[in-house]
């Protein structure tokens, strides 16, 4: 009786052991030495990403993490991404991290007014980013600043940035004033994309969205200039001055030679631009001349047109005379 009693104890030791062996192997090693970025493909298994941990050295085994993790660990589905796994870090808290942590994130800035042509060129240079994306739909791109992790697919970036547009415009849209002259979002962004890119001065938008307005309104051509490089270029800079033939050029864009709005976006527009056509500023100017600044002057009359013109040709004559002297 005694020696089956010391068997017993000697059994429970020895469970107690293996118990505290395993669970040491699991929340107590590291083969983690320093912080290192590890990344879990999309659609990767368990069984996948422990061979890869092995493969990498993170793990001593891959049949013993994957043991461990289906006693102890969660049974929570892991993420496809990049993350970063802290030194010393134990299998738990690998798997923790897989499964619970957030994945790095890059980023890739769009700047406001920047054609469909330069959004797609942008994705395709990144080489963090997988796969083939067509040229997006003029105007169908919010620019801003979108996350993205590493071996994610282009297509599902540029599609973020493509519903962005869409909520932009679904927000915006039922704020509009009275004095918008769009009668739907797709006019907004098509006229918005002309104010993107006749100032690059934060404050004059609504100005610009005002005149422009007033031109609609009054039947006035818009006659805004890249309008007519546009179909010449699809966005890309013409790096050239524009030749009186492309000014009496027919098309659908050129708003020197037809009424309105041209057929589509001119570029993507960003949510300021949009907000400003549908809340554009209350104001009588048909008329703007660059001023010097960066800026426009605004006028009423074609006189007071003139005159500011004259003005600015000066100016610009004096500039150059001034840089050909130095």
């Amino acid at each position: 009786m005694k020696k089956l009693g010391c068997l017993i104890a000697a059994g429970f030791v020895l469970w107690m052991v293996a118990m505290a062996w395993f669970s040491w192997g699991w929340w107590g090693t590291s083969e983690v030495e320093e912080e290192v970025a590890f990344i879990v493909p999309s659609g990767s298994s368990l069984t996948s990403v422990a061979e890869k941990l092995e493969e990498e050295g993170h793990i001593a085994s891959a049949d013993a993490f994957l043991l461990r993790a289906k006693i102890l660990g969660s049974s929570d589905p892991i993420k496809a991404g990049e993350f970063a796994l802290v030194a010393g870090a134990s299998p738990a808290t690998i798997l923790d991290t897989f499964q619970h942590g957030t994945a790095i994130a890059y980023r890739i800035t769009i700047p406001e007014g920047t054609p469909s042509v330069i959004v797609h060129d942008m994705l395709m240079a990144e080489d963090l980013l997988t796969g083939e994306i067509p040229v997006p739909d003029e105007g169908s791109v919010l620019p801003n600043t979108y996350d993205f992790q590493r071996g994610e697919e282009r297509i599902a970036v540029l599609a973020r940035m493509q519903r962005a547009m869409d909520e932009t415009l679904a927000e915006l849209w039922p704020q509009r004033g009275a004095n918008t002259v769009v009668s739907s979002p797709e006019e907004a962004v098509i006229l918005a994309s002309i104010v993107e890119k006749e100032t690059g001065v934060p404050s004059e938008r609504e100005m610009v969205a005002g005149l422009y307005s007033n031109r609609i309104r009054q039947n006035i051509w818009l006659q805004a200039d890249p309008t007519i490089i546009y179909p010449i270029t699809r966005g890309r800079p013409l790096g050239r001055p524009i030749y009186q033939s492309e000014i009496d050029a027919i098309n659908d864009y050129n708003t020197y030679q037809m009424p309105g709005l041209p057929r589509g976006p001119i570029t993507n527009p960003g949510r300021d631009s949009i907000a400003a056509v549908l809340n554009p500023a209350e104001t009588d100017a048909i008329f703007m001349v660059a001023d010097g600044t960066g800026g426009h002057e605004f006028n009423s009359t074609y006189e007071a047109h003139d005159e500011a013109v004259d003005r600015w040709r000066a100016l610009r004559a004096e500039r150059e005379a001034a840089q050909d002297d130095n």
